[in-house]
Order: structure tokens, then C-alpha cells, then sequence
């Protein structure tokens, strides 16, 4: 391919790959997505090509491995275009089936349909089905609909038109009042205006500056950033060559987290592709702007997802955090100016451009602008990822789009944020879900994630749990953060293991309090957040761990016990012979007993009970 040397060349190339795909009848899409990918979802993109070569008709036909689709749950996913014939948990052995009776003779698999749970309908097209329906998808519209390896595809659909576009008319003022205008928000977490911070970094002194892409997603049950670099890295790479010329940048970096192998791959595949085609390097699209971009993959450490530690980490050094009263767009990466974005936000950019500042700020609420990706996990019929306007209540996000509580159980609270985020309960299912309400409640938007939990959640258990990550994860450089969190560990699994102290709950809120104020960055500040909300909003859950060794939830196994019941009980010995401890005692067709002494609560003897005669007290 010979390098792009205008902007008139790239609406050529633009129109020359829409005129050559004329002919393709019909686009087999199959989401090549991680969670896919892990089902099979290649060997799915094999097979189909296999059996259209094999029927003599591959040229008629465009079979497309895509990003992540966003509905993990159905996954492996295959949709038929044009009708978009929406098949889910497809496998290799079906692929003949569907090329024969959907491909070429237009005949829909009921089998392979989506059944709607709450009506027992079963659903034909991907845009009826309401986990899409009912999303405002921008940001990650094109994400399970893009060819990943064909730049082609992503010029074919306007890609670049937005840097085109900045190019050839606009000054690096203007496109910074644009996004200003929009009121896009950092997605990363901090929510940091982001047209204010690279009107910083353009005002800053210096003549070498850098442009930064944060895709050092750590945060547990959060794969937004993944998913998009993965599925739509132009797009990502597009926004951060116009954020470059934008604050005056020539060189920029894409941070990525080690465990994300596909996003590291599909990033150093698009910048190699840009590179060719003219749109990295020197003088791109032939403008006097030049930019050149790199990939470093993190080494695995949640710290780094933090600005400075990710500078830090950057440089060659330990992956630490430093004090804020040193900006990062006045002394970031080597001391020097630097803009860093996570990857939603960068992606947001070319939209901004080619739609106006405007156009978007129209979308969400009077201080959260735009739409927001969530990852949508844990105890929720319709796991995976969803977008919706700022703005939009809980209880869309977890019935409407989520499909509500599997088993019919009751919702008791999400955790959003994170780690460092909070616990929204049941109460509040109508917040809407932006920047500031979330604050209110107690929790934080944080970069996306959304753990839902029902009525079966230990909430001092939870907050057991992101304590234990943030103990792990914990860099060490200051006392609040290295000590404090580790005590504050220490009592809630006290709490948890019956060895609470009547005070523990007080001692426990001070240190909260003592941290926030105390630690260094904004990681180790925000660690409390778990605690204090589901004190706030749970606190008779850690009155019952603590003064009558009880856990309501029945999770915590020191304070539970198993219970036979007599009346129930034919003395089978089932549960006798199925117990790995050999816990249960009694002789055939006599009353059964459990050795407290011995059992390890591992439940095999309640899901082995056919009669329902063990039961947790």
C-alpha cells in the first residue's frame, strides 16, 4: 500500500474499498472477542470459510472475525448480515448447517436464537434483542461489527475522517475548545475534564511532550478497555493522534496491561498499519504533523493504572506514585509535559470531531456528558458490556439491559468502581448512574466495572474481598496505604472468622477515615470506599458478625453451621458416602448427624440431598 500523501487520497482509498466490496452478498460476523476467542470463536471463522470455499461461493461472501460483541453471555455469537440473524453459543459442528440454511437459503435456526428469559420469545434479530435495544451504543457501536485486522474496514466506515478533518482545517486551539465544549469527562476513573487538561498540556512549557494511552485495566470484573483496544484500535488510535496534535505532541505511548496479549497485538498491528497507509509517522496525510507511537506492555501491577505509577513504570522505574501537587501535564513522563487518557476516553474523540462538541454534550446530564461503558458482572442474567447515557437509573442497566437476577432472587446492591469503589443497595436501584450521583451514594464510576450481587451476598464478605486485592496490590511507598489497609484487612476477616471484638466496627470506620485523609495517591485514598459504604448502607450485617457471630447471608463458614433435619431425613447415606471428611454420621435408613468438628462447610451434602433435608442454620 503506498502512503497516504493528502487528505483527497484518503477519501479515494474510502470510496475504492466501498466500491470493491459491492459485490459481497452477505458479512458472516463472529465475535473474535477474548471471552469468544476463549470458546472457540477462531475455530468458528475457519470453518466458515472452509465450507463457503467448499461450496465454491468464499467470493460472495465476507466472513468477518470481530471485537468483542458485548453480550458475553450468549457467546460464541455469529450474526448474518444484512438481516443481522443473531445466533448465540454457536459451535464448529453447526457451521455447516448455518452456512446451508441461513447463508444461502435465507432460513433462520430456531435452535441457535436467542430466548428471551422473562418472555420465553425467542428472538431473530440482533437489534430486537433487548440487552442491544435498550443501549445508546456510540463509543462501542462498531466494536462486534468491524473487520479487526483490516484497517480497510475501518476506513470503509469512516474511519480517520475526524483527523482528516482536523487536518485540513482546524488550529490545535479549536479542536481543544471542541472537546472542552463537549465536556468529555476522563472514563479512567477521575473523571478530569478532559479539554482543561490538554489546554494545560498545550500551555505548558516545553518543546518535547508526550500523549499517553492508560489501558492498564486492573480493576476486577473490568474488561472495557480491553475490549475496545482488542476490537477497535483505530478508533482508540485515532483519538490520540488528535489529542497529539492537539497539546503539540510528536511522540505518544499505549500502556497496556501484561495480562491482555490480544490488545497488545491488535495495538502493534493498527500502528504498524496506520504507519503504512501514512496516518503515524512523518508528515501525516501529507501535513507537517508527525507522530510516532509505541506499545509498552505493564507488568502486571494494579498500582500502575495511577497516573504517576504509570509514568514511573513507564521511565524503567518501580511503578509508584507520586505527590499531586506536581502535575503530570507540566512534568509527567521524564519530566516533561504529558497527556494521559484512559482508552474510552480517547475513543470518544473521533466522535466529538466528526459530530461537533455540541452534538455531545446534548447526551447525559448537565455535568456528565456523553455515554459510558460498564462491564456488567456477577450475579446477572445477561453478563457483558454495556452503553449507556450518563444519566440512565440502575435499575435500566440491571433489568432492562442485564435482564434482571438469575433464579428469581432478590437484588441487593452493585458494586461500581472497582476496588476503590462503593456499594449502591437495593434502595437505590432508580440512582442515575453519573458522575456526581455515584459520588453522593458513596461509590464512584470509576473506569466501568458493575458487580451486581443478590440476597445470597455476604456484604462484609465483599468487603473482605476487595480489601484482600487492595492489600495485594498495595505498592507499599506510604504508611496509610501499606499498614492501614493491611489492619483494616486484619479486622473485617476477624469479622468474617467469629474472632470479632465488641469496638472492632468503630476501629475499623477511624482507620477509614484516617486513610482517606492520609495516604498518598488517589488508589490508596479511595481504598476505604468498599468498607464505608456497605457500613453505611449494611451495617446490621457487621453487627451480627460481630456481637452475635452470626452471618446473615449464610456465606461466612465459621458462623454458620450444617443442620440435618429429622423429619426429612430417610438415612439413605448418600451424603454420608459423598462427603470428602466424612462428616456425616448414621447407619442406613436411621436419622443422620453432621461432626461439627469435622465438616469444612463445602456444601456437597446440601446439592447431593435429593429429599432437602440439610439445611444452613
Amino acid at each position: 500500500m503506498e502512503r497516504l500523501k493528502s487528505i483527497q487520497d484518503l477519501d479515494a482509498l474510502r470510496q475504492q474499498i466501498i466500491e470493491r466490496r459491492r459485490h459481497i452478498r452477505k458479512r458472516i460476523r463472529v465475535c473474535n472477542g477474548t471471552g469468544c476467542h476463549s470458546q472457540g470463536a477462531e475455530r468458528l471463522v475457519d470453518a466458515f470459510n472452509r465450507v463457503l470455499e467448499e461450496r465454491g461461493v468464499a467470493r460472495d461472501f465476507l466472513v468477518v472475525p470481530t471485537g468483542c460483541n458485548g453480550f458475553c453471555a450468549a457467546g460464541p455469537i455469529v450474526v448474518i448480515e444484512p438481516e443481522e440473524i443473531f445466533y448465540q453459543r454457536v459451535k464448529a459442528d453447526q457451521v455447516e448447517a448455518i452456512v446451508e440454511r441461513s447463508v444461502l437459503a435465507d432460513e433462520v435456526i430456531e435452535e441457535l436464537l436467542y430466548v428471551d428469559p422473562t418472555t420465553g420469545e425467542k428472538i431473530v434479530h440482533e437489534y430486537e434483542i433487548p440487552f442491544f435495544a435498550k443501549q445508546e451504543r456510540m463509543v462501542f457501536k462498531d466494536t462486534g461489527s468491524n473487520f479487526v485486522r483490516d484497517i480497510g474496514d475501518y476506513i470503509s466506515r469512516g474511519g480517520y475522517s475526524a483527523l482528516a478533518k482536523v487536518l485540513s482545517g482546524m488550529s490545535p486551539e479549536e479542536v481543544i475548545e471542541e472537546v472542552k465544549m463537549a465536556g468529555l469527562r476522563g472514563r479512567g476513573g477521575g473523571g478530569f475534564p478532559a479539554g482543561v487538561k490538554w489546554e494545560s498540556c498545550r500551555r505548558a512549557h516545553g518543546d518535547i511532550k508526550y500523549v499517553m494511552c492508560n489501558a492498564d485495566e486492573g480493576d476486577p470484573g473490568a474488561y472495557m478497555d480491553r475490549s475496545l483496544l482488542e476490537g477497535n484500535p483505530h478508533q482508540v488510535l485515532e483519538g490520540m493522534i488528535i489529542g497529539a496534535y492537539a497539546i503539540g505532541a510528536r511522540e505518544g505511548y499505549i500502556y497496556v496491561r501484561f495480562e491482555y496479549p490480544m490488545a497488545v497485538k491488535n495495538a502493534l498491528w493498527a500502528i504498524e498499519q496506520a504507519k503504512q497507509y501514512g496516518l503515524l509517522g512523518d508528515n501525516i496525510l501529507g501535513t507537517s504533523f508527525s507522530l510516532d507511537m509505541h506499545v509498552n506492555r505493564g507488568a502486571g501491577a494494579f498500582i500502575c493504572g495511577e497516573s504517576t505509577a504509570l509514568m514511573a513504570s513507564l521511565e524503567g522505574k518501580v511503578g509508584e506514585p507520586r505527590g499531586k501537587h506536581i502535575h503530570t501535564v507540566e512534568k509527567g513522563l521524564w519530566n516533561r509535559p504529558s497527556n494521559l487518557n484512559n482508552v474510552e476516553t480517547w475513543a470518544n474523540v473521533p466522535l466529538i470531531i466528526n459530530n461537533g462538541g455540541a452534538w455531545y454534550a446534548s447526551i447525559g446530564t448537565e455535568r456528565s456528558k456523553g455515554t459510558k461503558i460498564f462491564s456488567l458482572v456477577g450475579k446477572i442474567n445477561n453478563t457483558g458490556l454495556v452503553e449507556v447515557a450518563m444519566g440512565t437509573p440502575l435499575k435500566r442497566i440491571i433489568y432492562d439491559i442485564g435482564g434482571g437476577i438469575p433464579g428469581g432472587r432478590r437484588f441487593k446492591a452493585v458494586q461500581t468502581g472497582g476496588p476503590s469503589g462503593g456499594c449502591v443497595p437495593d434502595r437505590m436501584i432508580d440512582l442515575p448512574v453519573d458522575f456526581e450521583k455515584l459520588k453522593e451514594a458513596g461509590s464512584m464510576m470509576g473506569s466501568g466495572g458493575m458487580i451486581v450481587m443478590d440476597e445470597e451476598t455476604c456484604m462484609v464478605d465483599v468487603a473482605r474481598y476487595f480489601l484482600n486485592f487492595l492489600v495485594e496490590e498495595s505498592c507499599g511507598k506510604c504508611i496509610p496505604c501499606r499498614v492501614g489497609v493491611k489492619r483494616m484487612h486484619e479486622l473485617v476477616v476477624g469479622m468474617c472468622e467469629g474472632r470479632a471484638q465488641p469496638g472492632d466496627i468503630e476501629k475499623l470506620e477511624e482507620l477509614c477515615y484516617t486513610i482517606r485523609e492520609t495516604a498518598l495517591c488517589g488508589l490508596g485514598k479511595s481504598a476505604p470506599n468498599p468498607v464505608l459504604s456497605t457500613l453505611k448502607y449494611f451495617r446490621d450485617e457487621y453487627e451480627a458478625h460481630v456481637h452475635e457471630k452470626r452471618c446473615p447471608a449464610k456465606i461466612c463458614k465459621p458462623l454458620i453451621r450444617y443442620v440435618i433435619d429429622t423429619d426429612k431425613c430417610t438415612g439413605c447415606g448418600l451424603c454420608r458416602r459423598r462427603c470428602p471428611e466424612n462428616a456425616i454420621i448414621g447407619a442406613k435408613k436411621e436419622c443422620h448427624c453432621i461432626d461439627e468438628e469435622v465438616c469444612v462447610r463445602c456444601g456437597i451434602c446440601i446439592e447431593t440431598c435429593k429429599f432437602k433435608a440439610i439445611y444452613i442454620e
